[in-house]
């Protein structure tokens, strides 16, 4: 549990550095910041896994229907600045909103201590940074490409879910069992 606590509060400190300091950032390379991050995720990923199962709830049954349906909404999300479709001008922070729906995606199928931990915790930085931007006036971004970049969104969507799927299928984690934790 040590490691995977280690890994969330260094995410937490990498992505809050530029706002919160932003003289100590300036002072690292953008090189230095991703090898923290890169570190905070291997961190992550051996202290989830390497954790021992604490139960702290059991996932309604059938509750992975709905982890699916929040994953394909959060993935589109994380694409919404990259393909400049409609909500591009209208949503601030699209790729936190669906850090936070990723979250609770998670925390609905997967019951553990653990995975209070990742999840909880990353979700929460995502609610934390957002105020934290929030604190500055939002210049909307001009237009962008409309329902031509909602549509690329929507085919990178599929095509990303489908290996975020596949990927969990091979580490025996299948999302389409309907209920999982």
């Amino acid at each position: 549990m040590f490691l995977l606590i280690l890994g969330v509060v260094l995410w937490w400190g990498a992505h809050l550095l530029k706002r919160l300091a932003p003289g100590v950032r300036a002072r690292l390379s953008r090189g230095a910041v991703a090898g923290i991050l890169a570190l905070s995720v291997l961190l992550m990923v051996l202290g989830y896994r390497g954790a021992d199962f604490v139960p702290v709830w059991s996932p309604l049954p059938g509750i992975g229907h709905l982890n699916n349906l929040l994953m394909l909404v959060s993935v589109f999300l994380f694409g919404v600045g990259g393909t400049k479709g409609t909500l591009y001008t209208r949503m601030r922070h699209p790729m936190l909103w669906g850090t936070v729906i990723w979250s609770v995606a998670h925390l609905l199928v997967n019951g553990d201590l653990a995975s209070l931990v990742l999840f909880g915790g990353i979700g929460f930085w995502a609610l934390v940074e957002m105020a934290i931007i929030n604190r500055t006036p939002w210049n909307r971004p001009a237009a962008g490409r409309g329902a031509k970049g909602d549509a690329m969104n929507l085919v990178g969507t599929l095509a990303l879910y489908a290996v975020i799927a596949g990927v969990h299928i091979l580490l025996g984690h299948n999302p389409f069992l309907g209920t999982y934790g």
